[in-house]
């Protein structure tokens, strides 16, 4: 009696957690989602409304509202004088290091040198007010502005067509901002997840390499060179350069200081107290270059030389940005090719030194940050900005405690432009280039390459795919070979999932797969089988519901003499079905009533059973065929006591 008693409480409780998984309320829908997500990115404290709360007014409203836009209204209450000196320091160096490494880049970026400076102002204060990392540096990057100077130039020549070219800039990086800041309001950070860590690692290197490779013409003096940025060409119009009029001089200039360089950031990872070192290492460079090329008129020998750089407030470009212009869809498309690239570098930058001071960064509100820094820029004369490691490692050794850091730099680099510009006209291009080359070996990372090597071998590919591409096509080729060989990576996943027989592991509830753990032991007249796809498509349907009746067959060959009875699926690795999935189940099911087996399911998830139900799967099979985990189907159709009227009822 009291055993029957202990069963029906049981079987109580079992039909229970039946009735919970069928009768849970609809998933929110497709609309709903969106405006959510918007909501998460931009209010800071939450979105659910809470009845045991005080309902918030309107002002409270509005401030919590500019919070999750403007974080600095958050921490900017609590913000001290000791914290300012930290940032002041930490300002005043990064300043150091970013003057001369953005009139290096505007060069590579084949802009006048002022705007890499203007760059290096206008960002950094938009994102001291918007973004939430306290340690990141926001200004021109070497692998941005290569990425635009290819791009462009094959649509406008900057030498025969200065102006157009530089209002392309302007409405790429306008187009950029605008997808950054969309893909954050809309929670579209999967996007820039398309770039895998292995594609990263191969673009970088192979970026490095060619950014090296442009700086030659620099560095030697070169006057005429090509527009093209694969290895070979670049070879070649070295070669055929060195063999004709070229100025030694300028080699020996860059490579001395180049040197210098060198050993003071040698000196500044032996010794973490001399951090400040290596920083101010490129703008005592350029000072001393500098003055050697003025006292001793050296421009007049061969040495090539700025020139032509306007100092100042940064102007407006509003009126320079090309929206009716024949070449408006080609910025677009280098637009988002910038966007993505520079958001995988700010928010890989911004992600990893927040996790050394443990605080967390919200990937969307950064996007949202960039994306609106940029948008600005290109209305004030500024080119693509984001995130550089080098400075923020800088910026995190010299002890910043904010963004406010960002400010200070920006100040610095603006009174630079008001006061000093006249004094860079003398400025040798080949110390330019030597201040690129030197931050290019931490672009290079050799034994992550190794890494992913050891761990993936298709990603590995991946990885090498990207870097080739880079180095003998282009860049967006490079980039093209990367995406493709991933997305045919997670097709081929996605079309060939595995599937695994699970056996109950002795003395625990858990079932886990009998090949991984030989002691599992499998259920005499029950076959359970877990589907580990993410997804339950059109693309593997088919190929999953063949796969499922071979194991069937398979697992009837081995136990010839206890019969298959039941097959029990554990979805609970699939998060989403589609109605080409249904009917594949639904051609299953119709297969195994025919051969006289029953069809279970275990661990939907939510939207999964929502389809189900909406479907008509759910009563073409039975309610008592789903079951909220692998124990409690096993418990049903292995029980000896449970009659199949019972299983019918449940």
């Amino acid at each position: 009696m009291a055993q029957e008693q202990q069963l029906e409480v049981v079987n109580n409780g079992r039909t229970e957690r039946t009735g919970w998984l069928l009768n849970s309320p609809d998933p929110p829908g497709f609309f709903h989602e969106i405006f959510s997500s918007i909501r998460r990115t931009i209010l800071p404290h939450g979105t659910k409304n809470h009845s045991s709360l005080p309902k918030k007014s309107s002002a409270s409203k509005a401030f919590s509202f500019l919070q999750g836009l403007f974080p600095i209204l958050e921490w900017g209450r609590n913000y001290r004088a000791t914290k300012f000196k930290r940032d002041l320091m930490a300002g005043l160096t990064l300043a150091s290091l970013c003057i001369p490494q953005s009139i290096g880049y505007a060069n590579l970026a084949k802009l006048d040198p002022q705007y890499g400076l203007y760059t290096s102002v206008v960002p950094p204060f938009i994102y001291a007010f918007m973004g939430s990392s306290r340690e990141i540096a926001i200004g021109p990057v070497a692998v941005v502005s290569l990425l635009l100077s290819s791009l462009i130039q094959k649509v406008v020549d900057p030498a025969v067509d200065p102006v157009g070219y530089r209002r392309l800039v302007f409405t790429a990086t306008f187009f950029t901002g605008a997808f950054q800041a969309v893909f954050g309001l809309f929670r579209l950070g999967f996007l820039v997840d398309f770039l895998s860590h292995a594609t990263v690692v191969g673009f970088m290197g192979g970026a490095a390499i060619v950014i090296g490779l442009q700086q030659l013409k620099g560095l030697l003096g070169i006057s005429h060179f090509t527009t093209k940025t694969d290895v070979i060409s670049v070879l070649k119009a070295v070669f055929n350069s060195l063999r004709h009029q070229w100025y030694p001089l300028n080699f020996v200039l860059g490579c001395s200081f180049l040197i210098f360089i060198l050993i003071t950031r040698f000196i500044g990872r032996r010794n973490r107290k001399l951090f400040w070192l290596p920083a101010i290492a490129p703008l005592v460079s350029v000072i001393l270059s500098t003055l050697f090329v003025y006292l001793t008129k050296a421009d007049k020998h061969g040495i090539n030389i700025v020139k032509h750089f306007k100092g100042g407030l940064n102007p407006s470009s509003v009126h320079e940005l090309q929206f009716n212009s024949t070449h408006v869809a080609e910025a677009a498309k280098i637009g988002i090719i910038c966007a993505v690239i520079a958001l995988t570098e700010a928010i890989a930058v911004g992600r990893s030194f927040a996790s050394v001071k443990g605080y967390h960064l919200d990937g969307n509100k950064e996007m949202v940050a960039m994306g609106f820094m940029n948008i600005i820029g290109s209305l004030t004369s500024c080119y693509v900005a984001t995130g550089s490691f080098s400075r923020t490692a800088v910026n995190f050794s010299a002890g910043c405690e904010t963004v406010v850091s960002n400010i200070v730099m920006a100040t610095t680099v603006l009174v630079s432009l008001l006061l000093f510009t006249k004094l860079l006209y003398y400025t040798p291009l080949a110390i330019l280039a030597s201040i690129i080359l030197s931050a290019l070996p931490g672009l290079i990372d050799i034994n992550e390459a190794y890494n992913i090597w050891k761990v993936d071998k298709l990603d590995f590919i991946v990885c090498v795919g990207a870097f080739l591409g880079v180095l003998f096509r282009s860049v967006e080729t490079g980039l093209l070979v990367a995406v493709v060989i991933s997305f045919v990576k997670v097709i081929v996943s996605s079309i060939r999932p595995s599937t695994e027989v699970l056996g109950r592991v002795p003395g625990t509830s858990t079932f886990s797969n009998v090949i991984q753990y030989p002691m599992a032991t499998k259920i005499p007249g029950l076959l359970i089988i877990r589907i580990n796809s993410g997804s339950l498509c059109f693309a593997n349907a088919n190929s999953i519901r063949e796969r499922i009746l071979r194991l069937l067959g398979d697992e009837n060959e081995e136990n010839s003499k206890d019969n298959i009875r039941v097959l029990v699926l554990d979805i609970s690795n699939v998060m989403g079905i589609d109605t080409s999935a249904i009917i594949a189940l639904e051609e299953l099911h119709r297969e195994l009533v025919s051969r006289g087996i029953e069809l279970a399911f275990a661990s939907p998830k939510w939207q999964v059973m929502s389809k189900l139900k909406l479907a008509k799967f759910v009563d073409k099979v039975g309610r008592g065929r789903f079951f909220l985990n692998v124990e409690d189907a096993v418990d049903v159709f292995f029980d000896p006591n449970m009659s199949a009227s019972a299983v019918h009822n449940c």
